[in-house]
């Protein structure tokens, strides 16, 4: 039985996906060769390549108006520090909205001041914070859309002359915004994209070149631009991958179809949140993401029963992160209304039975 999978990430993806990319590693294109085996510079991957990019941009609306896309490695954790090496010259602002955020400070303090503009820290990240000042002589200000682990998400952004950065890792493709206020955006694949093992970073190039250290090649944006993705061997398999979930969302409807579907999911499980006396949510409710739901027992002696419910229904992936504790139910693109609707029935049951 196909499990109904709630994981942070790696996680759920179209089935027409899994399909598909289990065809490739077979047999690639009718070319006798798995996709595990092609060469990166076969024309046969640089048509992947070139249309992984294509759809990004096409997705975002932002085609023609000076961004590059890239897919390269290492992870958001990677653009932890890339960002800062590309971009910091004297003083960045950082928004910190959780264990993502607070790692992306500490790597962009080795090369320069760091301001931490606003923090939601003191209630354990409970909350998007609001309110606050920014300062006008930042090179850039980095947030975080989505915050996986607490299940807070920025409903409306923090309005900067500086270079806007946001880490979209778990909330990429998912709803829609002018992303053309941001000048660089990344997001690590294994959420709303595909496999684990690369990630998505799309650039305003004029942006870049401004600061006086030298960067390493494998660390610096132009060189993965000017080679188009390819400076050293692409992560061929989850690049194609990402391709078939972008091809999949767009003739979805594309993002705008996608967030009506995603709203539907996250009203459901909230609204059972609410009624279910028997159920608290984590994060603020203003802040509550569409992407993960974060929610505990009131009562903690019926864990044993409701963790038994939930496995015999096919339901794989809810236990909360141990900076939350409780239960997680991540909801991505992927995730059907079938899914959600299963989770909240058990819920629903426990209540009855209690």
């Amino acid at each position: 039985m196909k499990k109904h999978n709630f994981s942070a990430g790696p996680c759920i993806l179209p089935q027409e996906v899994f399909k598909e990319a289990s065809q490739a590693v077979l047999d690639f294109n009718d070319s006798g060769l798995s996709i595990l085996e092609i060469s990166h510079r076969s024309k046969d991957f640089v048509d992947v390549m070139d249309e992984a990019r294509s759809l990004a941009l096409e997705l975002l609306g932002l085609e023609g108006k000076g961004y590059k896309v890239l897919f390269l490695q290492g992870g958001a954790s990677t653009q932890f520090l890339m960002t800062a090496y590309n971009l910091l010259q004297s003083k960045a602002g950082y928004i910190n909205t959780g264990s993502w955020s607070d790692k992306a400070i500490k790597e962009a303090k080795f090369f320069g001041e760091v301001v931490e503009v606003a923090s939601s820290k003191d209630a354990n990240y409970n909350y998007i914070p609001k309110g606050y000042d920014v300062p006008e002589d930042l090179d850039y200000l980095h947030c975080t859309s989505n915050n996986t682990i607490f299940g807070t998400q920025i409903k409306d952004f923090p309005k900067t002359n500086a270079p806007l950065v946001c880490d979209m890792s778990s909330d990429i493709f998912s709803r829609q915004l002018d992303f053309s206020k941001f000048s660089l955006i990344y997001a690590g694949a294994q959420k709303n994209m595909g496999p684990a093992g690369t990630t998505l970073v799309v650039i305003k190039e004029e942006i870049l070149g401004k600061i006086e250290r030298q960067i390493p090649s494998m660390l610096d944006y132009k060189v993965h631009i000017s080679k188009s993705s390819m400076f050293n061997t692409p992560p061929v398999f989850p690049v194609y991958t990402s391709m078939l979930t972008l091809r999949w969302l767009k003739k979805l409807g594309g993002i705008a179809a996608i967030e009506e579907e995603n709203e539907k999911k996250a009203n459901l499980i909230y609204s059972e949140i609410e009624l279910n006396p028997l159920f608290k949510g984590f994060a603020a409710k203003e802040d509550r993401s569409t992407m993960n739901a974060t929610f505990s027992l009131v009562d903690g002696d019926l864990k044993e029963t409701f963790d038994a419910m939930w496995k015999e229904a096919g339901i794989s992936g809810v236990n909360g992160h141990r900076s939350v504790g409780g239960y997680r139910a991540s909801m991505y693109n992927a995730m059907t209304m079938e899914g959600v609707a299963s989770l909240v029935d058990v819920m629903s049951d426990l209540e009855r039975k209690a």
